[in-house]
């Protein structure tokens, strides 16, 4: 930090100005490429659902191609542009950009627009990254269930302008840090899969029993009720926020989805991804008031059952996505073939002993407020406070 402020104190002591992004280049809306236009080879090409799934800050190198042939009427990067996804379903990924530093011109899709500017193209990058640009974005975003930004509301967007040598140090710095960065959290992630290993082997361990009499055997449909979720799209959360959790196979945060003002169910369960990529997977509710939206199905535990809800959970956890149907749809678990699944049921003493074991391991691996992924949170805050701090700046008089 000490060179920065060095410099800082030698080329701009009296301050930074913001300028508006329109002033400092042009921005250019992407053209027409679809993902059945990519090639093995070609002219490289960037669309603009890579930004979101696949680019970080800056590339070199593109994934996908397209044919040489495709027509030049195309809209191209330069080495040096800001390529930038204009729409998404939420608003923090809207505007998420990528510094194009690779050697030739590569074409962009529509939903993306480029930024041909002479500043840095990592210093915008990062700054793209900032709390300070995404409190300009967010009231500039339009859009019910798809979310967008225009090329017009990007060049109002203010960004400061310390001088060329000040950015690249600032690069240079944040560069570094997330080359660390990643390091790090590659070391944690590694011990973490292998901590997920050994709860997996461990699940499976206390989940096997033996076979009746010694332990009884159920179908889900004589331990359980089920329900199936209603449709609560993102604009009706927004319209309708309130105190209780709704949950969706749409988001792989334990199936939260959001928060709204009234509820469909009031008792502890157990819901399953019905169809899609994660069919089959279970997310254990303790909350007494909730909702949950389609695509999701909902257990209940009998009142007079001998079966312990969070038990239930473990064991769905390892057997239920084994039911999946796969064909040439998308893959599903239906609520038919969920109610016949057989599960074992031991004494209710054993059960909780099985849940505390199995409680502790998972708190170690998934819980966010201790352990592992807490740890590799804590690295991202702080690289991101740092990387805003860089960005900062006294505004010039």
């Amino acid at each position: 930090m000490s060179r920065i402020e060095n410099l800082i104190v030698k080329l701009c002591s009296s301050g930074v100005e913001s300028v508006e992004l329109g002033t400092l280049g042009k921005f250019v809306r992407g053209s027409g490429i679809r993902k059945s236009d990519f090639t093995e080879t070609g002219i490289g090409c960037i669309h603009y659902g890579e930004i979101h799934t696949y680019y970080d800050t800056w590339a070199n190198k593109t994934k996908s191609f397209i044919s040489s042939n495709f027509p030049k009427r195309l809209r191209k990067a330069n080495p040096g542009d800001l390529i930038i996804a204009t729409t998404s379903e939420d608003d923090e990924a809207v505007a998420k950009a990528v510094a194009w530093l690779g050697d030739e011109d590569i074409a962009v899709s529509s939903d993306a627009c480029i930024f041909q500017h002479s500043l840095n193209a990592k210093y915008i990058s990062y700054f793209f990254q900032t709390e300070f640009f995404q409190l300009q974005k967010i009231p500039r975003i339009t859009g019910t269930k798809v979310r967008r930004i225009s090329t017009k509301n990007l060049a109002k967007i203010q960004i400061p302008l310390p001088p060329l040598e000040i950015q690249r140090e600032i690069v240079k710095i944040l560069d570094a840090f997330a080359e660390l960065e990643a390091e790090l959290e590659a070391e944690l992630e590694a011990e973490l899969e292998a901590r997920r290993r050994q709860y997996q082997y461990y699940r499976d361990k206390l989940l096997s029993f033996a076979p009746p009499p010694l332990c009884q055997t159920y179908e889900i449909n004589e331990i359980c009720e089920m329900n199936r979720g209603r449709e609560i799209t993102k604009k009706h959360l927004r319209d309708h926020s309130g105190p209780y959790p709704v949950y969706s196979s749409q988001t792989a945060n334990a199936g939260v989805f959001g928060f709204i003002d009234t509820y469909d169910y009031d008792f502890e369960s157990i819901t399953w991804t019905t169809d899609g990529a994660k069919a089959g997977s279970v997310f254990y509710h303790d909350d007494r008031k909730f909702s949950i939206t389609t695509h999701c199905g909902l257990l209940r535990v009998r009142d007079n059952s001998a079966i312990i809800a969070k038990f239930l959970y473990y064991f769905l956890e390892k057997h239920a996505v084994s039911h999946v149907r796969k064909g040439m749809g998308n893959p599903n678990l239906t609520s038919t073939v969920m109610s016949s699944i057989q599960v074992p049921v031991p004494p209710l003493e054993v059960q909780n002993e099985i849940v505390a074991i199995l409680d502790k391991f998972d708190a170690l691996v998934s819980d966010l407020s201790i352990g592992l992924p807490a740890e590799i949170t804590a690295r991202r805050k702080q690289y991101e406070y740092y990387r805003d701090r860089l960005l900062t700046f006294k505004e010039a008089a």
